[in-house]
């Protein structure tokens, strides 16, 4: 896929709802038929007949050529380069390769479309996370592992933040108030693209994951890799956990109801005393009891059982104990964290004890 960095852009001509499912990373959806046309078209085939099909698509697709160049591509100089795409590389995008083609752009067509991209992608997923040494953040909830990550990328370091790439916090009040999830594909690609782009003699700072994010899947190998990786530990005092999460979860403290049902979802896990309790915590807006109490009861034997099973270097992991979780104090935390990568034993960082 390194024929990507050729073109001054790449365009996706597949259906918006293609589109959403996945995509190459900073492509332009300029689709020649959308959802409702491509629909037709395929009825029209089944239905009718081939020709009735390829007679409607035509026009279809001609109409929407002409309206994209017009709203969208009159302003691109006489050298633009574009790549072209659709499902498989075939009518759609030799379509609009053709017609740019013609007007004199240096437009090319994608051989394989996006089917063959995304068999790349799937490949080099297998293989690409284990060129990479990562030195994996472990830390029980609301020690700002996130917010370290960003102090970290700030400072140049080299950072994979899987929980922004799938738009989630990783657990079950991990849902962002104002984004949904990628699709698993996407959020396949939007990992290929981050990991391909870092440098394999540095350390890669990430934090650690459980199997599932929200509702997606890290893939395999890069899970593998991290677990078998160096660890470097956050422990902070509770109280400051707590401040963090209040702050960090603002929207759940205005959202009542909507707290009180993310937390019947542990009903099976804690039975109608325990989750009682909580619910009336929320009533009474006893935010920092709630918080301390569900870091005690749930989220921290959670993450010390699952981190202890899957991360076989934790034991021997660097300890920092901050007191605060203050800005000041995570800028401090981060060049600490950069010291500690770089005393760590690269050769070793992928292999198990």
């Amino acid at each position: 896929m390194s024929e990507l960095e050729l073109f001054d852009e790449v365009i996706d001509v597949r259906s918006p709802a293609e589109f959403a499912e996945d995509h190459i990373p900073r492509a332009g959806s300029y689709p020649v038929l959308d959802d409702a046309e491509r629909a037709e078209v395929g009825w029209l085939y089944k239905h009718a007949s081939p020709f009735e099909s390829k007679r409607r698509g035509a026009a279809l697709v001609s109409r929407n050529i002409a309206r994209h160049i017009e709203a969208s591509f009159a302003s691109r100089g006489r050298e633009w380069r574009p790549l072209v795409y659709c499902w498989r590389g075939g009518k759609r995008s030799a379509a609009m390769t053709h017609v740019l083609r013609e007007i004199g752009w240096q437009g090319a067509q994608l051989e394989g479309g996006y089917k063959a991209y995304r068999r790349e992608v799937v490949a080099q997923l297998e293989t690409l996370p284990r060129q990479f040494r990562y030195r994996v953040l472990c830390g029980e909830t609301g020690s700002a592992k996130s917010r370290l990550l960003d102090a970290l990328a700030a400072d140049r370091a080299q950072v994979l933040d899987l929980e922004r790439l799938a738009c989630h916090r990783g657990s079950v009040l991990g849902d962002l108030p104002d984004r949904a999830q990628p699709t698993q594909k996407m959020f396949e690609t939007l990992v290929w693209d981050h990991l391909r782009r870092l440098e394999p003699a540095l350390p890669v700072f990430v934090e650690a994951e459980s199997k599932k994010i929200g509702a997606l899947q890290v893939p395999d190998a890069l899970l593998e890799a991290m677990r078998a990786s160096e660890c470097l530990r956050i422990e902070a005092p509770i109280e400051a956990r707590v401040r963090f999460l209040i702050e960090e979860y603002g929207h759940f403290l205005a959202d009542p109801a909507g707290l009180k049902g993310q937390l019947d979802c542990l009903l099976a896990l804690y039975g109608r005393e325990v989750i009682a309790r909580w619910r009336s915590q929320v009533d009474r807006a006893e935010w920092e009891t709630l918080v301390a109490d569900l870091l005690v009861s749930h989220y921290d034997p959670a993450y010390r059982r699952s981190t202890r099973k899957n991360y076989v270097r934790l034991e021997f992991a660097p300890v920092l104990r901050p007191r605060t979780l203050g800005p000041a104090s995570i800028a401090g935390l981060a060049q600490e964290l950069r010291a500690l990568a770089a005393r760590a034993p690269a050769p070793a960082a992928l292999e198990r004890p």
